[in-house]
């Protein structure tokens, strides 16, 4: 029997287009995902801490499709929206986002979406008529990578992995609040091949398989990537080269 193939395009998100997370539907999830332009936009950080954890080169956004200038004309046209117009900008965020769970809801499939695909803003804080996102629509499983520490863990349907980087004393300070918290971190690796088996006292497990974090193994882990795109010739120290004593055999 042929495998469905989903595809939804609205205004500011997407599914079906994205190569790692199309890898969650056999899980039984559509992953709708938005990409911003993160740094800078309109003199407006839609990623605070970017300097900070040195990823503006390694970043996803310059990754697969986002090299094309089309896309960054676009992702650069949603952020400008939302700095210039955060009003309207998050009604047509609803919209899309009611469209997508309905179209889910006709396929028999469950939602779940990434607000920050290249960004890491805190929505949590944003409100429409005395909700955030999460409490307008607690039918969706939303996600993300978060570069700040101390970002609520309690919202029943958003989950949170933290994103490392050995970049500057100051952001590993970040990286132990967030390991103190018990959250799983997420770390870059030069390669598939140079992933160890354990990473800050902690097992590693694939974070490659597949992207819906909130399905990862309960137990506190290193959620381990490699390095894509530009990040491939990183040497911030966001994307991490191991000690050969600690390389997976």
């Amino acid at each position: 029997m042929k495998k469905e193939t989903y595809n939804f395009i609205g205004n500011l998100i997407r599914a079906g287009g994205d190569a790692k997370t199309v890898k969650g539907n056999d899980s039984g999830y559509l992953t709708a995902i938005m990409y911003m332009t993160p740094y800078k936009t309109l003199n407006r950080n839609l990623c605070p801490m970017a300097e900070i954890a040195g990823c503006l080169t390694g970043c996803l956004n310059t990754a697969g499709r986002g090299a094309m200038n089309s896309v960054q004309r676009g992702r650069a046209r949603k952020a400008e929206w939302f700095v210039k117009d955060i009003a309207s900008f998050m009604t047509q965020l609803i919209k899309d986002l009611t469209r997508f769970q309905n179209y889910c809801e006709k396929r028999g499939i469950k939602p779940a979406v990434r607000l920050n695909g290249t960004t890491d803003i805190q929505w949590e804080y944003i409100h429409t008529a005395g909700q955030n996102i999460f409490e307008r629509f607690p039918g969706i499983q939303f996600y993300d990578y978060t570069k700040i520490a101390n970002r609520p863990l309690d919202i029943p349907n958003y989950h949170l992995t933290f994103s490392y980087s050995e970049a500057s004393a100051i952001y590993l300070k970040q990286a132990k609040i967030a390991q103190d918290r018990g959250m799983n971190i997420a770390v870059v690796f030069r390669s598939a091949e140079n992933i160890p088996t354990n990473f800050l006292g902690l097992p590693t497990v694939d974070g490659d398989k597949t992207d819906l974090r909130f399905l990862d193994i309960k137990e506190q882990s290193i959620i381990a990537l490699y390095a894509k795109g530009k990040a491939k010739k990183d040497q911030t120290g966001f994307v991490v080269d191991p000690q050969p004593q600690v390389m997976a055999a």
